[in-house]
C-alpha cells in the first residue's frame, strides 16, 4: 500500500491513542524505519525523534544488538510464565535491576506498561498494610497535575482533571496535594515549604492510620518537567517514616538514564519503598514495566499469616522476550556509560534552551534536567501577557504540528496546566543531533511568535 492507502486503512480500522479526530483526518506521518535518533517515514523523510518516542527510546532506534537478543529469545523460548515457575531472561533482568536499584530495593514484579506498574504498586501497598494488621490504610496521596497512568486505579492517582472526568467516579480515598511548581533550587528548609506542609496537613486531616502511600515522580512530567527543590525528597521520606506511610517513586519516565542516573535516587538521594518503571527499561523495543520493592516489605508480606502471596499477576508479566530485551538494553546502557553521557551533555542542553528564552518573547520558562525538559509558552514575556484560550489552541493544534513537519523535529505540544513544548531526546543523541534539535526548537518558537501577536 502507498501512504495514502495506509492512512485511509488506519482511519478505518486503527484506533488512535489520545488523538483528536481532526488530527486523524490530517496527513499524519506513517513511520517505517528507525535509525539512531531518527524516524523515517514512507516517503523516506528523516524526522529527528526529539521525544524519544514517548519518553522511552532511550538507546535510540535500530539497535542490532537488542534486535538480536529478541530474535534469539523468540527462537529459544517464546513464552513461559512467572506463575510458580521462572525462566532465565526474567531472572537475569531482575538481578540486573536489583544491582542498579538503590538500597534494599531488590525484588521486581514485572508487568507490561507504566500504568500497570502503578496499578501493581497500588495493590501491593494495600495488601502489604492489610498483611501487617492495618487494613484501614487504603488512602493514597499524589500531586496535582501529576500523570500516573490510564488504568482505573492509576487514573485515580493521576492529578489531571481533564483526562479523569470522562471516567468518574474513580477509586475513592485519593487526595491530591500541591506540586513543586515555583519551588526550585535552595528554597530554605524543605519541611517548611508550602508544598511539603500541605502533604502533612492532608495526612493529619485524613488520619495517618488510614494513609497507605505517597506517590511522586522524581521530576514531575505533568505541568512540565518540575524539578524538586533541594531537600524536598528527604522531607517526603521523613514524613512517610513519621506516619508509617510507604513512599512510591513513580519513575516510568525518570528511570534508566533520563535524568542521568539509572534511578531517581541519583537526583533525590532518597531510597523509596517502591519504584515503578517501564519505558526506558527496554528503550521501547518491547512492552515491559515493573515495580521494584524493598526486600523487607516483600518478606513481611509473604511471612505474615494474612499474607503468604501477593495476589496479583499478568499473563505477559516478565515475558521472556521482553525481559531478554531488557537485559540487552540495560547492559548496553551500562557498558556504554549512557547515563554518564546524559550527565555530561544535559547541562549544555539546559543552557542552550535557556538561551532561547532570551531570544524569544514567547518563552515564559524552561524547566527540567538531564535529557528531560519543558518550555512553557506565553504571548509576550516582556509585556506579561499570557496566551488566551483560543491562542493556546491555535499553538497546540495548528502552529506546533506544522512546525514539527516543517523542521523535521518531532516534539510534543502539552496543555496540562499551561501551553508547553516537551523535549526528551534519545539518550544516545550526540552533539550534532542535539544541535539539530535546538535549531528545530528555535524555529518552532519563531513560528509561535509569528502566529501570536504581543
Amino acid at each position: 500500500m502507498n501512504v495514502t492507502e495506509l492512512r485511509a486503512t488506519a482511519r478505518r480500522h486503527l484506533g488512535p491513542h489520545f488523538t483528536r479526530k481532526d488530527t486523524w483526518q490530517s496527513e499524519f506521518p506513517v513511520f517505517v524505519r528507525g535509525e539512531g535518533s531518527y524516524l523515517i517515514d514512507t516517503e523516506g523523510r528523516r524526522h529527528l525523534d526529539g521525544l524519544a518516542g514517548l519518553f522511552c527510546v532511550n538507546m535510540g532506534h535500530g539497535r542490532a544488538d537488542i534486535a538480536k537478543a529478541a530474535a534469539e529469545q523468540v527462537g529459544t523460548l517464546a513464552y513461559a510464565s512467572n506463575w510458580g515457575s521462572a525462566h532465565p531472561p526474567s531472572i537475569e533482568a531482575a538481578r540486573i535491576i536489583a544491582d542498579l536499584a538503590p538500597g534494599d530495593l531488590g525484588t521486581t514484579f514485572f508487568v507490561n506498561s507504566g500504568s500497570e506498574a502503578v496499578e501493581t504498586a497500588l495493590k501491593f501497598v494495600r495488601q502489604y498494610h492489610r498483611s501487617q494488621g492495618a487494613p484501614e490504610r487504603t488512602k493514597i496521596i499524589s500531586r496535582e497535575m501529576a500523570y500516573h497512568g490510564t488504568t482505573m486505579g492509576a487514573l485515580s492517582v493521576t492529578g489531571l482533571p481533564k483526562i479523569k472526568e470522562p471516567f468518574g467516579p474513580l477509586l475513592p480515598g485519593i487526595r491530591h496535594v500541591p506540586n513543586t511548581l515555583g519551588f526550585t533550587g535552595d528554597c530554605g528548609p524543605a519541611d517548611q515549604l508550602d508544598c511539603v506542609r500541605a502533604i502533612e496537613a492532608v495526612i493529619l486531616e485524613e488520619g495517618p492510620e488510614t494513609v497507605a502511600a505517597v506517590f511522586a515522580e522524581p521530576v514531575q512530567n505533568g505541568r512540565g518537567a518540575l524539578v524538586p527543590p533541594e531537600g524536598y525528597w528527604p522531607a517526603l521520606r521523613a514524613l512517610c517514616d513519621k506516619y508509617g506511610i510507604l513512599l512510591v517513586s513513580d519513575e516510568v519516565i525518570c528511570s534508566f538514564g533520563r535524568l542521568g542516573h539509572f534511578f531517581g535516587h541519583g537526583l533525590t538521594g532518597v531510597v523509596p519503598d517502591l519504584i515503578t518503571f517501564a519505558k526506558g527499561s527496554t528503550s521501547g523495543y518491547a512492552p515491559l514495566g515493573g515495580v521494584i520493592v524493598r526486600e523487607r516489605l516483600v518478606t513481611e508480606l509473604y511471612d505474615s499469616p494474612k499474607g503468604g502471596v501477593f495476589t496479583h499477576g499478568a499473563t505477559w508479566g516478565g515475558h521472556p522476550v521482553s525481559t531478554a530485551i531488557a537485559v540487552a538494553n540495560i547492559s548496553a546502557m551500562r557498558d556504554e556509560k549512557v547515563p554518564e553521557h546524559v550527565l555530561s551533555e544535559g547541562p549544555k542542553l539546559h543552557a542552550a534552551l535557556e538561551s532561547l528564552k532570551d531570544a524569544h518573547r514567547c518563552v515564559k520558562d524552561v524547566r527540567g534536567t538531564g535529557f528531560f525538559y519543558a518550555i512553557e509558552l506565553m504571548a509576550d514575556r516582556d509585556g506579561g501577557r499570557e496566551l488566551t484560550d483560543q491562542e493556546s489552541l491555535t499553538v497546540l493544534r495548528e502552529v506546533l504540528p506544522e512546525s514539527f513537519r516543517r523542521t523535521g523535529v518531532i516534539l510534543r505540544g502539552d496543555d496540562r496546566g499551561a501551553t508547553m513544548l516537551m523535549i526528551s531526546p534519545p539518550l544516545v543523541a550526540d552533539t550534532d543531533v542535539l544541535d539539530e534539535l535546538l535549531h528545530g526548537v528555535d524555529g518552532m518558537l519563531t513560528d509561535v511568535e509569528k502566529a501570536i501577536q504581543p
